[in-house]
């Protein structure tokens, strides 16, 4: 094949990019020329313009290197069988069987079992959490080494009844946490949202909930999490629909409830605002124990960024020093800086048509224009710490307010 007239169609088809056989003869040529990556480029933008182009197609298919697809033979009178005279509505009813249901049902018919939710693999270990050294040792005494050690948890009768609340400013990791107690645990995860709860419908939302613990419990051993607890199971004295207060009536039901069987359910619960959270909800058996889970410390920090810029183009970029200057910052907000810097080099390198690597430079800018996003949480919580913790349940809150100043 004659480089230089492909070279020449090129140039012709770049002056007159809407000549659609001048695109298409060059696309064959290429296809005869076992250039089919290039000529897929000319063919789809030919079958934009025109979406039946017999022509296109073809070459669509030699590029892609499959045959092309052949037109269905039209029926002939000689190939097609002879109708028969008369129809056999036995045999059609015999070989019809029941495929459907009846149009109609009384309401008596049980249900065909629990809704089908979806459980996965957790696929993430607390090796993979980045720092947060205290908060992984409260996890260990409290949680993890009982259930890892059951000779050891009867000898000191350690009780597994209750679940854990994780509480904190949001973009923290809490859910990320939550699957990797999952991964410890060589456990299935179930993630319940408000979503997965809420319905228009009274009495829905109470089923619901029966629901998915009947999902956990069948796929135990399961680390059933309720995300956003606040939002599912708040302060019944402030909740006017009676849907909400028995929404969460169910909630404490299925948690130690007379004919609840949790045996290998463990359920973990996250939110920003545990001050919210129905009080009933937090007592022994049911969510009895919490855990704070702060902003990420520098190590934890540098772990995120390296992570976030890992698949990037990066040149010369100092996470130490990011991670300094990053004090404060959630995990969310850390996604978002390494987020900005990226758009920052992309932009450039649109506007200079030049591609270059992600620079210092560039976090620079995106620091002088991104501030922590944790500042109103904080500023509740103070009040929460001030004035609402008279039982000590939020000392590690305060503890750690008071070193934030």
């Amino acid at each position: 094949m004659d480089e230089r007239l492909i070279d020449s169609l090129a140039a012709a088809v770049r002056a007159a990019p809407d000549d659609l056989p001048l695109r298409l003869h060059l696309a064959g040529l290429l296809v005869d020329a076992d250039r089919g990556a290039e000529a897929v480029e000319h063919v789809a933008t030919a079958l934009a313009k025109d979406p039946t182009s017999t022509q296109a197609r073809e070459l669509m298919a030699r590029a892609m290197g499959a045959a092309p697809a052949e037109a269905p033979a039209t029926p002939s009178d000689e190939a097609s069988p002879a109708e028969p005279s008369t129809f056999d509505w036995h045999a059609a009813e015999s070989d019809l069987g029941e495929p459907v249901g009846p149009m109609f049902v009384d309401g008596s018919t049980e249900d065909s079992g629990p809704a089908a939710y979806d459980v996965e693999a957790a696929g993430v270990r607390l090796a993979d959490v980045g720092g947060l050294t205290e908060v992984k040792k409260r996890l260990e005494a409290s949680f993890l080494a009982p259930l890892r050690n059951p000779e050891l948890r009867a000898l000191y009768g350690k009780s597994l009844r209750g679940g854990l609340l994780l509480y904190g400013p949001p973009g923290c990791g809490k859910t990320f946490l939550a699957k990797a107690i999952a991964g410890e645990l060589g456990a299935s995860f179930l993630h319940v949202s408000l979503a997965d709860v809420l319905d228009m419908y009274i009495g829905q939302s109470e089923r619901n909930v029966k629901e998915l613990f009947e999902v956990a419990r069948t796929s135990a051993p399961c680390v059933l999490f309720l995300d956003e607890l606040d939002a599912i199971g708040g302060k019944r004295s402030l909740n006017r629909s009676s849907g909400a207060r028995t929404t969460v009536n169910q909630l404490l039901t299925e948690l130690d409830g007379v004919g609840s069987d949790n045996e290998g359910v463990f359920v973990l619960a996250a939110t920003n605002h545990p001050w919210d959270v129905d009080a009933a909800l937090r007592r022994p058996g049911r969510l009895d124990r919490t855990l704070l889970v702060l902003p990420p410390d520098r190590e934890a920090r540098e772990a995120i960024l390296r992570t976030h810029l890992r698949d990037r183009p990066v040149e010369r970029i100092d996470t130490r020093r990011l991670a300094k200057a990053t004090e404060g910052f959630s995990g969310a907000d850390l996604a978002h800086l390494c987020e900005s810097a990226s758009e920052n080099a992309l932009m450039e390198s649109v506007g200079s048509g030049t591609v270059r690597m992600i620079q210092m430079a560039d976090f620079d800018r995106a620091l002088s224009e991104i501030r922590p996003s944790i500042g109103p949480w904080v500023e509740t919580a103070r009040n929460v710490a001030l004035y609402a913790n008279a039982s000590g349940e939020y000392d590690d809150l305060a503890k750690w307010l008071r070193k934030r100043r």
